[in-house]
């Protein structure tokens, strides 16, 4: 099979390295990749905003699927005019990945079909959000409606910093994204990601995950994209797993279906356990980064047959096969982030660090420059390992993370530490 791969960042490399391991797979192109695509998939500038040109690029060259990495291709409708054209692909239409494309859309979707979630109210305006507030309790939760590369909510511990994020939205900090503003009740709890296959009509549970989204140690600071992650998530019990799939996955599907707007492609659940039980923080209609790289170490089944078995609409006869070890991964992130990142910088000390047991390193935002390897973006690198526990993986990544060479870098320094704090408690 011939496959093209949409995307840049970890998620796309980790996909590209399990896919490349594929006995089905022909060619696998990436288009635009990265540094280390590169070394997996024949990376190609197409400018993946043009449907057009991403459509002549599939003919030209006899494409059998297209995945769909990113949300932003996903929301614009790419994969609406691709399967107009006749092209496979995985990843939901544009109506389905309102689901991530609108957070408003989402908490309206659960209110209607009982799917557990915060208390919401959806302002087009500052005054009225800002009314809203007067009722609720603090700390209370602000987001942009829309896409805004994770960094369009506010935690919002008084009611001056509340109204500070509702005057950034609405002055245009996130663009588009906030011409629309959800404030949500603050959910006490630990948070889980969960990730699901979706046909339209089944839903094919993965591994569970636990990203870390605050920049530094101790969870503290600005939320980010994401600065690394472990898998399983600890909490998620076998009786919490099904909760969740009887709970929210499972009608969410039917939802989606009975509204006209079947969901197909991965539905990635941000999850808060409560007191009460799993209740649904935000979805993503993508695989997740930093998760999908502890995923993908933990995959032992190949993964290209499971996204055809979903395109093609046959989930309810598959299954896959997972290793029972926990992987882990750290972001290393270009100084500066979550703000303006320092790009350009030299990275070196790779080939040492990826020969630390157990390790692989995931590109996120990396270019070539002859023999150099160069920054080009906020996260940069997912040091990434597997190991007979969290604290094994942890020490794996870590070890590697110490021989890359890269002043212009940082990462944090506990990732993992709630389910190695598990592990001492039980040992």
């Amino acid at each position: 099979m011939n496959v093209l791969l949409i995307g840049s960042g970890g998620r796309e490399h980790a996909l590209a390295w399990k896919l490349s391991a594929s006995p089905l797979l022909t060619k696998l192109y990436c288009a635009p990749g990265n540094g280390g695509i590169a070394e997996v998939a024949e990376c190609v500038p197409l400018p993946v905003a043009d449907h057009t040109a991403v459509i002549r690029f599939c003919a030209d060259n006899a494409i059998d699927l297209v995945i769909v990495g990113p949300e932003a291709p996903l929301v614009a409708g790419l994969v609406d005019d691709l399967t107009t054209a006749g092209i496979k692909c995985f990843g939901p239409r544009q109506a389905a990945a309102q689901l991530e494309g609108s957070k408003g859309f989402t908490k309206d979707l659960c209110r209607e079909f009982d799917i557990p979630t915060a208390a919401y109210g959806r302002f087009t305006d500052a005054a009225s959000a800002k009314s809203y507030l007067d009722a609720q309790k603090l700390p209370i939760v602000v987001k942009a409606d829309g896409l805004a590369a994770g960094k369009g909510v506010t935690i919002a511990a008084t009611r001056t910093e509340a109204e500070a994020a509702i005057d950034a939205c609405f002055a245009g900090a996130f663009g588009k994204a906030g011409s629309e503003v959800v404030i949500e009740e603050f959910l006490e709890g630990e948070e889980a990601s969960f990730f699901a296959l979706c046909d339209g009509t089944t839903a094919l549970a993965l591994a569970t995950a636990q990203d870390h989204k605050r920049v530094g140690d101790g969870d503290t600071g600005p939320n980010t994209g994401g600065m690394g992650a472990y898998s399983p998530a600890p909490m998620m019990t076998p009786a919490m797993f099904a909760r969740v799939m009887d709970e929210i996955i499972g009608p969410t599907v039917d939802a989606m279906a009975k509204r006209g707007t079947p969901f197909k492609g991965v539905l990635f659940a941000g999850l808060m356990i409560t007191a009460e039980g799993p209740k649904l923080i935000e979805y993503n209609v993508r695989f997740g980064d930093p998760e999908t790289q502890v995923l993908m170490l933990r995959l032992k089944s190949d993964l290209l047959p499971a996204l055809l078995a979903t395109a093609d609409g046959v989930l309810d006869t598959f299954d896959l096969r997972w290793h029972d070890d926990p992987a882990l991964t750290v972001v290393m992130a270009a100084n500066g982030y979550p703000g303006p990142p320092e790009v350009g910088t030299e990275i070196k000390g790779l080939d040492s660090a990826a020969a630390v047991d157990g390790v692989e390193i995931f590109h996120a935002g990396t270019r070539r420059d002859g023999d150099r390897l160069l920054a080009q973006g906020g996260r940069v690198l997912n040091v990434t390992a597997r190991g007979k526990t969290v604290a094994e993986a942890q020490a794996r990544a870590y070890a590697a993370a110490a021989r890359i060479d890269w002043p212009g870098g940082f990462y944090r320094h506990d990732i993992g530490w709630r389910a190695v704090e598990r592990e001492k408690a039980s040992a």
